[in-house]
């Protein structure tokens, strides 16, 4: 796999992918976690993780009613079987993923579909854990996948390219790529993204950091970010990541640190006196990961400290 002809701007994302390894250090100091946080934390992003990648396929159950359903088993009025189902399997999922890693652990055909078995249980039954044997078109993508007698091959090759390429190149980006080139084969009748989300996870998993979810709200953002992607262009999808991986590592360590309350949704920062910017442009310093912040629904948050870090890093580059 020729890596190489791809336009990837890894040098613009040093800065962040050097917080958010201070950041999983940070983390590793905290091992092993007390089982009461480790379970509490699992659990309210399992929630989110199923939320959210079932919301970006068009799944309409909100956070709470996630929540009733996964763990109180209730069945919510109004909404279809398939997306109760959808909710559970998705669940069922992020449950067989777990167990699967491990520091040693290596990519292989047969966890891929049975990951994607466990997304469509219940749904779909032809097809499930099984690759598709017919051409696909994806609405709203900029390109046609590739013919189906070559996916075995190609997901051959992807799952070679993850295990030969280990601590060679950031789990972040490693991440990303195969998260892309996953979803670029697009292997499967049904399920290709919720399939993604949830094995590009391994890479990161295997290594320590917490899972990165992609938030519904930025649904436009991430189909976008895949458009480029496909055209060789991975900053805006690899920003995303990042951006998840460090909401992620943000939650865990606010947990065991009790220091939550450190950040602040934008609007309440400016308002400090030594903040010489306004709302939209410490928004847009977040959107542009710039900034220490991460997301919470469709606002952003940061610290007071991270915009000054931003000013005074500025002032600098000016001086030198």
């Amino acid at each position: 796999m020729d890596w190489k002809k791809y336009v990837f701007e890894f040098d613009g994302f040093q800065g962040n992918l050097d917080r958010i390894n201070i950041k999983k250090a940070l983390l590793d100091s905290k091992r092993p976690l007390s089982e009461y946080a480790l379970k509490s934390i699992k659990e309210s992003l399992t929630i989110e993780w199923t939320y959210n990648s079932n919301g970006i396929e068009g799944n309409t159950m909100t956070l709470q009613e996630t929540k009733m359903v996964l763990e109180e088993g209730f069945t919510i009025k109004g909404k279809s079987l398939r997306e109760h189902f959808e909710v559970v399997n998705h669940q069922d999922a992020i449950e067989y993923l777990e167990s699967l890693i491990s520091t040693n652990y290596q990519f292989n055909e047969k966890d891929i579909l049975d990951v994607h078995a466990l997304v469509l249980q219940k749904i779909e039954k032809e097809y499930i854990g099984r690759f598709r044997t017919s051409g696909v078109r994806i609405s709203g993508a900029n390109f046609l996948p590739p013919n189906a007698l070559k996916v075995p091959d190609l997901m051959e090759e992807l799952v070679a390219w993850v295990n030969a390429e280990e601590n060679t190149i950031h789990p972040i980006i490693k991440a990303t790529i195969f998260h892309h080139r996953f979803v670029w084969v697009h292997p499967f009748f049904d399920g290709n993204g919720r399939t993604a989300r949830l094995l590009f996870n391994i890479i990161l998993m295997k290594e320590g950091f917490p899972p990165a979810i992609i938030l519904r709200n930025d649904r436009k953002k991430y189909y976008d970010a895949l458009n480029k992607a496909n055209i060789g262009d991975y900053s805006k999808l690899l920003l995303l990541v990042i951006q998840a991986t460090e909401r992620s590592l943000n939650i865990y360590i606010s947990h065991l640190n009790n220091t939550y309350e450190d950040y602040q949704l934008i609007q309440n920062i400016v308002e400090d006196p030594e903040i010489a910017y306004g709302t939209e442009y410490v928004s847009l310093l977040a959107r542009q990961g710039k900034i220490d912040a991460y997301k919470e629904g469709k606002n952003w948050l940061t610290t007071k400290n991270a915009v000054l870090e931003y000013v005074i890093n500025r002032k600098r580059k000016r001086n030198v």
